[in-house]
């Protein structure tokens, strides 16, 4: 795939700004929703700070040659929730997280560490295209349910379930989808390359308008979008410098209140939580560099290599968690809209680090992307999990599906990963995406030595 903007190229100044708000936008629903569930004084603000510096952090690592966005990873939410369920106070589940994260960054830098030892020669082996391609679009497809039910959302549907809501709410997720299609396949080279902003503009528009005619005409039922979050948000006590400016309540600052309560049950129990997870995300990790690496045409894993990549992964998550509590990932909706808007640019991945940073002390930003109703992002999800379904797809395209050991290894893993298989062994999960993949593993190595002739005859 030709990129418009490779990974050395620097968009102009004034393309460049909108660039970032798109990469920023495109992973903010994601990355706020993670505090959002798991609560306990988690903010979305600290959560965008946190992203923000763990993707200057991975850049910094990856020497600037790996092109996606970082953030909060859902793979921890029930790592993150034990932590608080374990705690005697919201200060020692802080401080929880941040061991939690800091021992599962850990484990990423012993695995960057032990690739440099042995090379990436055995994870190729382990992971052709015929398992890593399936892998990566169960990604996305694992994610379709989601994106669908989101699109039939709006900011009460709690409150307000009734087919008035969520034939409104599908109206503006087709609205947000159409205009992002139409922007990406029509539109000038400007507009082209930032889709997903001018759709979840559309989008958010469509809303307002319903939210307006429901107040207007007293049917609750289409009223899409929450301003009262702006009011909460910016005019509580009432509006000045201080209200549209706030520091995020970063987590640290509640931690380091939490060492007096600090026992050694309590850390083993954090550990135990946090650390098999890591294991499992390092799969993960290793599928998101490979399609990243499809996408741009540059293979991640020899260049920067697996260990930066590692590194980056590892220690952003560790410094991205000290201030918003979360433990960091690298996010398939960056890789996704690199794709579609064929902008590898690393300076726009630069500036959407720093934009996140800022503007998590802008209240008026927070409280725009925290409005944003379920059913805009439902729309502009559709368009970026099919693709990341779709470039998992295409890097098998070239394997032979004819012979059986393919067939099976692929059957496996879509099978089991679509269906969505798991395993919980006491408070740790094996996430139907780590599963499959570690199915389709063993599935190509059980069927490794089959002979010519009998792939002939199938």
């Amino acid at each position: 795939m030709k990129m418009i903007y490779d990974i050395n190229d620097k968009p102009k100044p004034a393309s460049l700004l909108i660039l970032a708000l798109q990469q920023m936008l495109a992973i903010l629903s994601a990355t706020i929703a993670v505090p959002l569930i798991i609560g306990n004084g988690l903010t979305p603000a600290s959560a965008m700070f946190g992203a923000g510096i763990g993707t200057l952090v991975y850049l910094f690592f990856t020497r600037r040659k790996s092109p996606v966005f970082l953030g909060s990873s859902f793979a921890f939410i029930g790592s993150m929730s034990s932590a608080f369920a374990g705690a005697v106070s919201i200060k020692l589940g802080m401080l929880g997280l941040v061991i939690g994260a800091l021992a599962a960054g850990l484990v990423y830098v012993v695995l960057s560490f032990i690739v440099k030892l042995f090379g990436v020669g055995w994870i190729n082996k382990l992971m052709p295209p015929i398992v890593i391609g399936p892998t990566v679009a169960i990604i996305g497809l694992s994610l379709a349910g989601s994106a669908v039910d989101n699109m039939q959302k709006g900011a009460f549907a709690s409150t307000h379930n009734t087919s008035g809501s969520t034939y409104a709410a599908l109206a503006c997720a087709l609205i947000t989808l159409a205009v992002t299609l139409l922007c990406s396949t029509y539109a000038g080279r400007r507009l082209k390359l930032i889709p997903f902003v001018c759709g979840i503009l559309a989008g958010y528009a469509a809303a307002s308008l319903f939210t307006v005619i429901g107040t207007a005409t007293g049917i609750d039922s289409i009223k899409l979008v929450d301003f009262g979050i702006f009011k909460q948000t910016m005019f509580k006590d009432g509006f000045s410098a201080q209200t549209f400016f706030r520091v995020p309540d970063f987590v640290f600052i509640d931690a380091f209140k939490g060492f007096d309560e600090l026992d050694s049950s309590y850390i083993i129990t954090v550990l135990i939580a946090y650390i098999p997870v890591a294991f499992v995300t390092f799969a993960e990790h290793i599928a998101d560099h490979k399609n990243l690496s499809s996408v741009i045409g540059k293979d991640l894993l020899k260049d920067p290599g697996l260990p930066a990549t590692l590194l980056g992964d590892g220690v952003g998550s560790i410094v991205g968690a000290f201030f918003g509590g979360c433990p960091n990932t690298t996010y398939g909706e960056s890789v996704a809209c690199v794709a579609i808007t064929k902008n590898a640019s690393i300076i726009t991945i630069f500036c959407a680090a720093i934009g996140c940073m800022l503007f998590s002390f802008v209240s008026v930003f927070v409280a725009f992307v925290s409005s944003i109703p379920p059913c805009v992002m439902g729309g502009v999800c559709v368009a970026l999990y099919g693709f990341i379904s779709v470039s998992g797809f295409k890097m098998f395209k070239h394997v032979d599906l004819d012979k059986s050991r393919n067939l099976f290894v692929a059957s496996v893993i879509l099978v089991t990963g679509i269906g969505g298989l798991e395993l919980s062994f006491g408070k740790v999960t094996v996430t139907n995406i780590a599963l499959a993949l570690i199915l389709g593993i063993l599935t190509n190595l059980m069927l490794s030595r089959e002979k010519q002739d009998d792939q002939d005859q199938t």
